[in-house]
């Protein structure tokens, strides 16, 4: 049985690794001359390999697209799974305090030594700069060329990737495959006329953003950057509001509450409480709610608080204004930065034409599909990791069924 495997990324080495394991001569077909690239930048290089989501119902919940397809595929190749994995062939892992769960070396490099170990050992045939640009169907199998050379195969797993351009997905197409056209999910907001720019560097732990007029909204750790907003709240409600933000080319406003777990009335006594205790303190440069001392100043500044003003002489619209900024404080996005090297897309093959019991194509026999040429995006923490390698899994296992 030969096996073909389009794309060198983490589901096609998982996928050629199963495959081979069952039996089948397999080879892995990369458009570049690098394989393992995106593991190898992922997690600032550290590899985030998965996330500590045991429960399949908790874990299906972080993927803005494919939630319902994934539920089967995790049944068969779980976050436990991927652990064990790793750890039978001497990686062993570590949770960080968010879930994320990375190798204990930190280094992404102990992840591709594994998987490029696994391979060799059974005997997985890597083929580089090989960019496909049209597979054939024929009664004997698969005939894949790249303009230049042509190889057969009696079976073909496609792990290609996300690709920010629909042309990318082109011979899947031919293939009879519907194709959801991509859209950029995980990406930064473009913020270029707010006064917060010149906070750059500043982070609060725990911030509840939303998108003005939807119900889209996320909480945890915001970053300001040079550029905008950043950091998990912004890119995960990037994933979630991919196709909203893409419709409204991405010009919205977000709504930042500084701290997620205070209502506006938590705001409100807690400011009371502070002037009635401290009535002679200055109130720029006493930040409350554990606050930057810089952004506490900037949205003193914003409430057109004067920075010599005593908590005793405020004026009750001040006041109102800076409760209102540490609960809604408005940001008007003006487009969006992506990151090139964790690039993440929305879109790929349309899910109801695969089988998630096994990853084969309903449309043509013997064609698998695995990780994120598929519409399925998961938000940032080692899920996207962990599809790829439950895809993959499925598919390299279920290759060599009997004709």
């Amino acid at each position: 049985m030969k096996v073909g495997i389009i794309g060198a990324g983490a589901a096609g080495y998982f996928a050629a690794i199963h495959a081979a394991q069952s039996g089948a001569q397999v080879s892995i077909l990369e458009k570049t001359s690098k394989t393992l690239a995106k593991v190898k930048v992922s997690g600032g290089g550290r590899c985030n390999v998965t996330h500590d989501a045991r429960e399949i119902s908790k874990l299906v919940k972080n993927y803005p697209r494919g939630e319902k397809f994934l539920k089967k595929v995790f049944k068969h190749f779980s976050v436990n799974d991927t652990i064990e994995w790793f750890e039978s062939r001497n990686v062993k892992t570590k949770t960080e305090g968010d879930g994320r769960m990375f190798p204990v070396s930190d280094s992404s490099q102990t992840i591709i030594d594994a998987l490029e170990k696994e391979a060799e050992t059974k005997n997985v045939t890597i083929i580089k700069s090989f960019n496909v640009q049209k597979i054939a169907k024929n009664h004997q199998g698969f005939e894949v060329s790249d303009g230049k050379r042509q190889l057969n195969f009696d079976r073909l797993i496609l792990c290609s990737g996300g690709n920010p351009k629909k042309e990318g997905f082109e011979f899947i197409k031919e293939l009879g495959h519907s194709i959801v056209p991509p859209i950029p999910s995980l990406f930064t907001f473009n913020t270029p006329t707010e006064p917060l720019r010149k906070l750059m560097g500043i982070s609060v732990p725990n911030a509840h953003v939303r998108l003005e007029g939807t119900k889209l909204s996320y909480e945890g750790p915001l970053l300001i950057t040079h550029w905008g907003v950043s950091g998990p709240a912004v890119l995960k409600l990037s994933a979630f509001g991919a196709e909203w933000l893409y419709d409204h080319a991405y010009q919205a406003n977000a709504h930042i509450r500084w701290v997620a777990s205070t209502s506006e009335n938590d705001i409100q006594n807690q400011l009371t409480n502070f002037k009635n205790q401290h009535p002679k303190k200055k109130i720029a440069t006493n930040p409350l709610f554990e606050l930057p001392g810089r952004l506490w100043e900037h949205l003193t500044q914003v409430a057109e608080i004067n920075e010599n003003l005593l908590w005793q002489d405020i004026p009750k619209k001040q006041f109102n204004r800076m409760v209102q900024n540490l609960f809604c404080y408005i940001v008007g996005v003006k487009g969006k930065t992506t990151f090139k090297e964790e690039f993440v897309t929305a879109g790929g093959v349309e899910l109801s034409e695969v089988d998630p019991e096994t990853m084969e194509s309903k449309i043509v026999k013997d064609l698998f599909f695995a990780g994120e040429v598929l519409n399925i995006d998961g938000i940032t923490g080692g899920f996207n990791f962990q599809a790829a390698w439950s895809t993959g899994y499925l598919a390299g296992v279920n290759v060599n069924h009997p004709i």
